[in-house]
């Protein structure tokens, strides 16, 4: 058909897109070259203006940001690639901002920015959620103590086996490198656990076991509580028995215990201390801990944090069941309970999961706004930053203590009570029926 014809009906063909399916105003109006526009007419300017010297002109410009020809186009706004040398004298908040410029560099940059810049703000609560193994890996020390200490950790969700391992250096107890390519027949005949290419003695699991037994054993125990309130106890004796070694502040536990920082296990029943919770029921202790609980008081810190006037941020280590427990506290909100709210704020994670297996748990940041999870309108605060968290950690939290002053500690934990009432008084409002009173205050278990 010639160019113009009507075709069938006699309708004109008048559609612009005559190069590459784009629209001819795309690059054709605009005196600019393009992969859709004429590739002759491209080539012999491009010739001219090397003849002409313009290039030259153009390259003089360069400290300026101009572009030769596209500088309308709002896709080239962004900073030049141009980084500084590494000479060995840069800080690591220098390093990351000066040289980490793509790929998930680039986006740990923007993790790094995005907590220092704006999640450390005064009316931002930040929740933690920890999965992997990384305290036996020495980064509870290391980084997540130092977070905690600086008032950027408001609360935490994490595995029952973060938790179980970091106790070991609270009591004192070693853990060593080693190598993975070891036999592992070989080291269970030595009495050597190892976690990939963490080595420990078995007798740091008998002992740790047989400290919880212990502790839990005690009369405060033994009662129903929130994960939250059964580590907050287990942190005043870990932290006990820190003093009692001399060894300063080495537990998660401990740390989280002194700043008030409450700490939530999705699974209580999955790791080494559930495990031993569980064999003290066959004695007949009466601890146990309440899901309902957990469930409530989480969606509680976050209703607080935004009826208080404030934000809502999340920084998630990893996936697994920790992230979907401080995700779906939107959805208890407002799915479940019927209460009026946006979703969180800001989302970080750092996650080696990807979306298409299934694998990424709780998905990326726009599935989640599909949930209620995310505020649609924050998305552009949401990175994600796809690397291992061993080596972002570390990064992420020397970045921040260098770009931001510390925060106040909040101490959500002395505040469940007057957080879970604004709860109650929502969720009262949203079922248009009384659910709160002093009557129902002091019925309810978290308050003992």
């Amino acid at each position: 058909m010639a160019k113009g014809d009507g075709g069938k009906g006699g309708k004109k063909n008048d559609d612009p897109r005559e190069r590459g399916g784009f629209k001819a105003s795309r690059h054709a109006t605009a005196k600019r070259s393009s992969a859709a526009g004429n590739k002759s007419e491209q080539k012999r300017a491009a010739e001219e203006r090397e003849r002409a010297g313009k290039l030259a002109v153009a390259a003089s410009h360069a400290a300026d940001d101009t572009h030769t020809s596209h500088e309308k186009s709002r896709f080239l706004k962004g900073k030049k690639i141009d980084p500084r040398r590494i000479d060995g004298s840069e800080s690591v908040a220098d390093l990351i901002e000066g040289t980490f410029l793509a790929y998930n560099a680039a986006r740990l940059r923007e993790a790094c920015q995005l907590f220092a810049g704006k999640m450390l703000e005064p009316d931002v609560t930040i929740g933690l959620t920890i999965t992997g193994a990384l305290t036996p890996a020495g980064l509870g020390m290391a980084a997540l103590i130092p977070l905690i200490e600086a008032g950027f950790v408001d609360w935490i969700i994490s595995t029952g086996a973060n938790l179980y391992h970091d106790t070991h250096f609270g009591l004192g107890l070693a853990m060593h490198r080693g190598n993975p390519q070891e036999s592992d027949t070989v080291l269970r005949e030595e009495g050597v656990v190892r976690i990939y290419d963490i080595f420990f003695d078995y007798d740091v699991l008998l002992s740790t076991d047989a400290f919880f037994r212990q502790i839990i054993r005690a009369p405060e125990f033994q009662r129903t509580m929130s994960s939250a309130e059964f580590h907050n106890l287990c942190g005043k004796y870990v932290r006990e028995r820190e003093k009692t070694l001399g060894i300063g502040t080495r537990s998660l536990l401990s740390a989280a215990y002194a700043a008030g920082v409450p700490i939530y296990t999705s699974s209580p029943g999955d790791s080494s201390i559930g495990m031993n919770v569980a064999a003290l029921a066959l004695e007949g202790g009466k601890c146990l801990i309440d899901p309902n609980q957990d469930v409530n008081e989480t969606a509680s810190i976050v209703l607080a944090a935004k009826r208080g006037g404030g934000k809502s941020g999340v920084m998630i280590l990893g996936g697994g069941s920790p992230k979907n427990f401080m995700l779906q506290t939107e959805p208890q909100i407002q799915e479940v309970l019927g209460i009026d709210e946006r979703g969180h704020d800001y989302f970080l994670q750092v996650t080696d999961a990807r979306p298409d297996t299934g694998g990424l748990s709780g998905a990326t940041p726009a599935e989640a706004v599909s949930w209620g999870k995310i505020d649609p309108d924050r998305l552009p605060d949401a990175v994600v930053c796809y690397l291992d968290s061993t080596v972002a950690l570390p990064l992420l939290t020397s970045y921040a203590l260098a770009r931001t002053k510390k925060r106040p500690l909040r101490r959500l934990f002395d505040k469940r009570k007057q957080m879970m009432k604004v709860l109650l008084d929502e969720f009262a409002k949203a079922s248009e029926q009384p659910l709160h009173s002093e009557e129902t205050d002091s019925k309810l278990p978290m308050h003992r």
